[in-house]
């Protein structure tokens, strides 16, 4: 299985992409960063749909999706391992995590979308998503392969 993380904003150097990396060289799925950026600086309607424009154009073609959205589920690792093991046993090659940006997620990327995911009802940064994301993904493998990192 390969993973993308489609996300909004660019993060060059800093303590989040340290998070983020520190995880994604643990997995022992491919995984890629595709980050995208609004050409317009209007916010609001505009800017979410041109995100999620450029956000669908980064998710390779036949991917599962996962959206993170507030209005999302809320899973439990366990619970999110079950799904992705389920996709991967149905043939999943491709399994893609969408970011939005300040705004959001356009309605368009959660029509796509085969799972809209909750990282609960705390606000979070934007940048930090990606590790927590990324650190999410670590702990399904480690699931699935039965490995003691999780304790349920």
């Amino acid at each position: 299985m390969r993973v993308t993380i489609a996300a909004v904003g660019r993060d060059r150097k800093s303590l989040f992409r340290d998070l983020y990396d520190t995880y994604a060289q643990r997995l022992r799925w491919p995984i890629s960063l595709r980050e995208v950026e609004a050409r317009s600086n209007r916010g609001g309607e505009v800017q979410r749909r041109e995100e999620g424009e450029r956000l669908l154009a980064a998710v390779p073609q036949g991917a599962l999706v996962i959206a993170l959205d507030e209005s999302g589920k809320t899973l439990t690792s366990r619970g999110l391992a079950d799904w992705i093991s389920r996709g991967m046993d149905d043939g999943m090659g491709d399994l893609a995590l969408v970011i939005g940006g300040a705004d959001g997620l356009d309605g368009d990327v959660l029509a796509r979308a085969d799972l809209t995911l909750s990282l609960g009802r705390l606000t979070w940064p934007h940048l930090l998503v990606r590790g927590l994301v990324v650190e999410q993904l670590y702990r399904v493998q480690q699931i699935i392969a039965g490995h003691p990192y999780h304790r349920d």
